[in-house]
């Protein structure tokens, strides 16, 4: 279920609160919740999630991404969560998709080399080339 982005980010489809014990099994210090609420009647509520995730020691954060896009502010959040967290990060959305674009474009901010970033989510199942322009340009801002 969860796809290993990198030694300590992982993607993955809407989670349900058994999936919580499992993200602790795995040493996952931070849930990061890409889903807007409400997206489908079947997904499990963020609070639940969050409730789930505290109950075991995780923290959670909601950084929701609709299908028309990123903004700013939600690539900032996604790359402080990133830089916050203690130890192993996963992160969800229906698919992964969403999360894993979200998690390319902030680790693109920060300096990492897009065309890694884009092997590593191919090799995790996911095509980041939707995205891959903004990488580059947020990538050479750096430089």
């Amino acid at each position: 279920m969860f796809r290993q982005l990198t030694d300590s980010v992982y993607a993955s489809p809407q989670i349900d609160i058994a999936a919580v014990a499992k993200a602790r099994e795995l040493g996952i210090t931070l849930i990061v919740n890409n889903r807007p609420e409400g997206e489908s009647d079947d997904q499990v509520p963020g609070s639940d999630i969050a409730a789930a995730a505290n109950a075991v020691g995780i923290e959670y954060v909601a950084i929701p991404v609709s299908h028309a896009g990123f903004a700013q502010n939600q690539v900032a959040a996604m790359a402080d969560a990133l830089d916050r967290a203690t130890g192993p990060v996963l992160a969800y959305c229906r698919s992964g998709t969403r999360s894993t674009l979200l998690w390319a474009l902030a680790r693109a901010k920060a300096g990492e080399d897009p065309a890694r970033l884009a092997e590593q989510a191919a090799a995790a199942g996911y095509d980041v080339s939707a995205v891959r322009q903004v990488m580059d340009m947020l990538a050479s801002e750096r430089g």
